[in-house]
């Protein structure tokens, strides 16, 4: 029965889909908020007094839509894969934070949990095979 074995051999594959699909869904989710300009920064930034850092907001909203908008994109190709991942990973954990101070409910922060456990779960399988980072960066492990 080979299809029990602990052997997968489309792993590769099914992480740049993995990557593709997250990654778009990412820079949609980015794009407004980076076309949004100082105002939505601004409102997107008022998120990280959930941690009672409330100086710059602008810079912290702009931080986070950066880091959607090109980290999706970076998420894609599989380039500088685990610096994203961190860094998506505390754009979530803000998302979640801040949703769940507001008293938005599980329904109103799973979105940004489950992605947070997604990108940290990636730091540790890496971007497989099929990314930049294996082309780039063939000395590390991606396996």
């Amino acid at each position: 029965m080979k299809f029990l074995r602990n052997y997968y051999p489309n792993r590769d594959l099914g992480l740049l889909i993995l990557r593709i699909l997250l990654g778009i869904m990412f820079m949609l989710h980015g794009w407004p908020k980076i076309a949004g300009g100082t105002e939505k920064w601004t409102a997107i930034g008022g998120s990280m007094s959930s941690f009672g850092i409330e100086f710059m907001p602008g810079f912290w909203g702009f931080m986070a839509a950066f880091t959607e908008f090109f980290g999706g994109f970076l998420f894609i190709i599989g380039l500088f894969f685990r610096p994203v991942n961190l860094l998506l990973l505390l754009t979530m954990i803000v998302a979640t934070a801040k949703h769940a101070s507001a008293g938005d409910g599980f329904i109103g922060y799973s979105h940004a949990l489950e992605a947070g456990i997604l990108f940290f779960s990636l730091l540790f399988i890496g971007p497989g095979r099929y990314s930049l980072d294996a082309k780039y960066f063939p000395g590390e492990r991606l396996r």
